[in-house]
């Protein structure tokens, strides 16, 4: 397969190319320096030779999904969305010096910390969830270690909305994807989402990932997709992982859907039972509420053209808006229309402001007399 060249980085205002980071099949990231406020940056660029409606679509999905859910301490934060003077779509991301693909080459990583970047990202992908969106596409590489050393989740470049699974590109990460998503059966569920997880965490463990033959002519992708297909499970057999973390890839892994866990929450909570088992204090389960995730309303997916006007979501008909209409209700007016008087309503305020003027200005002025009496002034 050739590979794509990498572009050249776009001149964006504030800020300074550095090096590139990366490129993958739609787009190139680089690392810029940002002026205002002074910071380093990652900059995702859509490729020039990517620029169709599917693919701007995307683009703009995941501008929008990240945005919505980088409050979550465990995903990306996005800074910027924007479109480039030569017309190339770019994200201004919180800069990750380092990924979990990147460690695992390493070696194997250790239980403890497997264990807690696991809980950390179920609770990412569990929040993802509520607001009603798949992220599709979960392997070692889309997992970012921050400045800070905190595990987060990137890269929701296909994901899709809960109620419409079927439609669209299919993620074909081998061996990381599901079977039935192999399969073409589906294009994820939340089912597939903990398979995902649970194939990410076994790689981190074993240092290789699942269904990998140890002899390499045996590991081209259409072997090793047979083998995900049927899934049976190789337990990791390192010593420090113990039989309830086996069992519970085992079960996140099975290639029944109905059989593992019901949900990534699910999921995140026998991985917390596993480390108060071993001794680790369990890792806190941040999940945000359904009402938070939802609170903007939907996210369109099927953006087929480029931004125009903005729609607000955002509701104006509070109950204070309601209030204060009652009240100008009320109000006396001129043969003009203006309010000349306002009603008992609106003046209580007013009111409460002057008695409140009147009663320190007393203060003051006793204060001062003291003052006088006493000497002082």
């Amino acid at each position: 397969m050739v590979r794509r060249v990498i572009a050249a980085p776009p001149l964006l205002p504030g800020f300074s190319a550095v090096r590139p980071l990366g490129s993958g099949g739609f787009a190139d990231v680089f690392l810029y320096d940002q002026d205002l406020p002074r910071r380093v940056v990652a900059v995702k660029v859509l490729a020039s030779s990517a620029l169709d409606p599917a693919v701007l679509r995307d683009f703009n999905a995941e501008a929008d999904i990240m945005a919505r859910l980088s409050a979550h301490p465990s995903i990306v934060t996005i800074h910027l969305a924007s479109i480039a003077a030569d017309g190339r779509p770019y994200l201004v991301m919180e800069y990750c010096p380092d990924s979990m693909s990147a460690r695992v080459k390493r070696g194997p990583l250790p239980v403890a910390e497997v264990l807690d970047a696991g809980v950390r990202i179920a609770g990412a992908l569990e929040t993802a969830h509520r607001a009603g969106l798949l992220h599709r596409d979960l392997k070692p590489s889309n997992i970012l270690i921050t400045s800070l050393g905190q595990p987060v989740l990137a890269d929701f470049g296909i994901a899709s909305a809960l109620a419409s699974t079927t439609e669209g590109t299919l993620a074909m990460s081998v061996p990381w994807s599901a079977p039935e998503v192999l399969l073409e059966e589906t294009g994820g569920t939340t089912s597939s989402e903990v398979w995902g997880l649970a194939a990410t965490l076994y790689t981190l463990l074993a240092g290789h990932s699942p269904f990998e033959a140890d002899r390499r002519e045996l590991n081209s992708r259409e072997q090793i997709t047979q083998r995900a297909i049927r899934a049976k499970y190789t337990p990791i057999g390192h010593a420090d992982v113990s039989e309830r973390l086996e069992q519970a890839l085992s079960t996140a892994m099975s290639k029944d859907p109905a059989r593992r866990f019901a949900t990534v929450h699910a999921f995140a909570e026998e991985l917390r039972w596993v480390q108060y088992e071993l001794g680790i204090p369990p890792t806190n389960l941040e999940v945000a509420a359904t009402v938070w995730a939802r609170a903007g309303g939907p996210i369109d997916l099927d953006d087929r053209e480029r931004r125009g006007p903005i729609v607000s979501s955002v509701r104006q008909d509070t109950r204070r808006t309601a209030r204060v209409d009652k009240q100008l209700e009320k109000a006396e007016r001129d043969r003009d229309g203006l309010v000349v008087r306002p009603s008992r309503a609106i003046k209580g305020p007013l009111i409460a402001g002057l008695i409140g003027a009147a009663i320190a200005v007393v203060v003051l002025f006793g204060i001062g007399a003291a003052l006088i009496v006493s000497g002082v002034l």
